[in-house]
């Protein structure tokens, strides 16, 4: 798929809505469309994080792996949403394992093109993280109500 393409694309996203064309354009650059099978892993805990998605249809897995119960999900993302954010940190080492439920399509940002970008252009990139703090936070609050009805359950077997 083009830039041309990928750009197109973007503008649908919520995560990129009010961005700016230039911004976008800008970006697109480092996507590329990807298509995930069903039960296909996406990427593996402590793997290198090279890249960030978004899903544009389907949903993910976000499991972790412990050792006395084998997978644990601990989320799923589905349409529109973002899918890892371990590439912005370093060590850029995912966090989580991440396997498509069912056939799942997204757009795949190039993990090093993108922190470029970002370098290049410290608006931009100070708005990504605006973003994805928000969407990190969003998820925080997510797992911690999830965690007080796991626990609230835990005594009243």
């Amino acid at each position: 798929m083009t830039t041309a393409g990928i750009y197109d694309l973007l503008r649908e996203l919520p995560f990129f809505s009010n961005l700016g064309e230039s911004a976008l354009r800008f970006i697109a650059g480092c996507g590329q469309n990807v298509h995930f099978a069903a039960d296909e892993y996406i990427f593996r805990e402590n793997q290198p994080a090279d890249a960030f998605h978004i899903v544009r249809a389907g949903h993910v897995a976000l499991e972790i792996a412990s050792p006395d119960r084998g997978s644990l999900m601990v989320q799923t993302v589905g349409e529109g949403e973002v899918l890892g954010v371990s590439w912005l940190f370093p060590p850029y080492r995912w966090q989580f394992d991440a396997h498509a439920l069912e056939p799942t399509r997204a757009i795949s940002f190039d993990a090093t093109c993108l922190r470029a970008k970002c370098d290049e252009d410290p608006a931009l990139g100070y708005e990504l993280m605006q973003r994805l703090a928000e969407t990190m936070s969003r998820r925080l609050r997510s797992a911690r109500i999830r965690m007080l009805d796991l626990y609230s359950h835990a005594g009243t077997s």
